[in-house]
């Protein structure tokens, strides 16, 4: 297995309709409605395909914000761009599983027919069930935007895909005291996502959605993934969550004022403002120093907990 590849899922098309045709005839491609031919107009940061197709986009897509915008072009510049050769995707087939390929060659266009930007895909014999996979990777094998990265999962898949059973637990660090809590905590941000709107911030905010599916759950940014982008329920302020698992440090307030400032130049709307949080198991006096002047900031803690009681 090569160090720098990477690891995709891929819906061919919505709900992948057009899984079949991309395995039988070797490709993945994707459409968001921009009708040209991007070969000249790929450059190696998406932020600048961002800025000059965003306007493209909504000018095709009037209805759409620039969140919805701004993730259809990041998520076409990592098909067209982004994927190297020898990257690894995995593509959902309608039926539980997921078919295997490699990317065999840079972008190409082709105009007329369905997921008009494509790449040329070597598709491996068999196919990867979802039932195979530990919890974690299905959970991210299952989000719903067309593009999900799972290269943090490599080890697991490389396993899945020479035919082999992973461990139910698995994890790489040597400080981890409790695996319970560890594994525990590993689904935080899905159980957060799950369970929103029984939260004291889901009285207040959305996750984002575009045409009742979430998209802000590992929103693309210029610094990396935001965990969940939400948005108030008067539409005024667009709210980013930063989860940590266990202690939260000072370091994570630039790295969340980072994620905001991209929010506040790329994605708020005129008339939008944008503020944050910080949910960590517990916080430090540096941690506290640092939130005192941040005051569109807040810190919430979260609990994990999990016992067996034999019954009498």
């Amino acid at each position: 297995m090569k160090a720098t590849r990477n690891y995709y899922r891929i819906f061919a098309g919505a709900k992948s309709v057009y899984s079949e045709q991309c395995r039988s005839e070797g490709f993945i491609g994707a459409d968001w409605g921009i009708h040209q031919d991007l070969t000249n107009s790929l450059p190696d940061e998406w932020k600048v395909f961002n800025h000059h197709f965003i306007p493209v986009y909504l000018k095709g897509n009037p209805t759409k914000s620039r969140v919805a915008a701004g993730l259809a072009c990041g998520m076409l510049h990592t098909i067209c761009k982004g994927m190297l050769i020898g990257d690894i995707l995995l593509c959902p087939d309608g039926a539980g599983g997921y078919f295997v390929g490699e990317v065999a060659s840079d972008y190409y266009y082709h105009a007329g027919g369905p997921l008009q930007h494509r790449r040329k895909v070597n598709w491996y014999e068999g196919r990867l069930l979802k039932d195979d996979m530990s919890q974690p990777l299905k959970n991210s094998a299952s989000s719903i935007g067309t593009v999900s990265n799972l290269t943090k999962y490599a080890e697991e898949l490389e396993t899945l895909i020479d035919g082999k059973q992973p461990p139910a637990l698995l994890h790489q660090s040597e400080d981890v005291e409790d695996p319970t809590a560890f594994a525990l905590e590993k689904h935080l941000e899905d159980f957060l996502v799950t369970n929103w709107q029984y939260t004291v911030l889901g009285k207040h905010y959305d996750i984002f959605t575009e045409e009742g599916e979430i998209v802000g759950k590992q929103y693309p940014s210029d610094t990396g993934p935001i965990d969940i982008l939400a948005i108030s329920k008067d539409q005024k302020t667009l709210l980013v969550v930063e989860l940590k698992k266990g202690r939260a440090s000072d370091v994570v307030v630039g790295q969340i004022q980072r994620y905001m400032g991209y929010v506040q130049d790329e994605l708020a709307e005129t008339h939008q403002n944008v503020k944050g949080v910080i949910i960590a198991l517990e916080d430090d006096i540096r941690l506290r120093r640092a939130l005192s002047v941040a005051p569109n900031i807040d810190f919430y803690r979260y609990q994990v907990s999990f016992s067996l009681h034999q019954s009498s």
